[in-house]
């Protein structure tokens, strides 16, 4: 009865995980040097879903199965002033984040969060309703 519960639930987590992955592309979107210090910019992240509770997969729910990494090319700026620009063309490579496609995805996480918090309370009250039947 109350897998419904569990399921909306880990859709409520699943959702979240895209919003922070969503958050941290649009953070980065000018970072031109990873964690070392390289002239090597941020890739681009995207997260995967899968069927089923995360430590039970019968169940019914979702989960994250993994964030990948978006290989698409670079963007890339004539930009010969610019510290990390390639010394001889002055083309500076940029991360592969376009910010209005994070938008977009932003509000479609959004969106099923929201459905997802409404289908919970939608539950929660059909129980309450069953109980006060069942007294």
């Amino acid at each position: 009865m109350f897998d419904v519960l569990d399921m909306g639930a880990s859709g409520l987590v699943a959702q979240r995980a895209r919003m922070d992955t969503i958050a941290g592309n649009v953070l980065n979107i000018n970072t031109t040097r990873n964690e070392q210090g390289e002239k090597i910019p941020f890739r681009r992240r995207l997260v995967v879903f899968q069927a089923g509770a995360a430590k039970d997969s019968p169940k019914p729910g979702v989960h994250v199965k993994e964030i990948k990494l978006d290989q698409t090319p670079f963007k890339e700026r004539y930009e010969p002033g610019h510290p990390d620009a390639d010394p001889k063309t002055g083309i500076v490579k940029y991360p592969n984040v376009d910010l209005m496609t994070e938008f977009t995805n932003m509000m479609e996480a959004s969106r099923a969060y929201e459905a997802t918090v409404t289908m919970m309370e939608t539950s929660k009250a059909m129980f309450n309703s069953t109980m006060r039947l069942i007294a």
